[in-house]
């Protein structure tokens, strides 16, 4: 069974930049515990996951922007919509997602 770090090694062999996002923070009930990471590649490959729905599509979209210019970011998720407002984020918690580039070059 390949583990995380594997299929990490595995994109930097192949020459493939890819992004590595790691919860860091969380308030409240949320899908993931923090230090839960995911590999986000450009074309769709992803690793992992930091609790799927809405939350994670955030930061898949600001991973493929880390990926482009080199940037780290942080990607705030909030779900603590009111869940009559038929929301798809009503775990009821906040966490905070920081997301890197790795490439073969680093």
């Amino acid at each position: 069974m390949d583990s995380f770090y594997h299929k990490l090694q595995d994109f930097l062999t192949a020459g493939e930049t890819v992004a590595v996002a790691t919860i860091t923070e969380v308030r409240g009930s949320v899908p993931r515990e923090v230090g839960a990471k995911m590999i986000i590649h450009p074309l769709g490959a992803h690793v992992g996951t930091v609790g799927g729905g809405c939350g994670e599509a955030d930061a898949i979209r600001a991973a493929l922007d880390v990926i482009q210019t080199g940037q780290p970011a942080t990607v705030h998720v909030d779900l603590t919509d009111d869940p009559a407002m038929q929301s798809l984020g009503v775990c009821g918690g906040i966490m905070n997602v920081f997301i890197e580039r790795w490439s073969p070059e680093t």
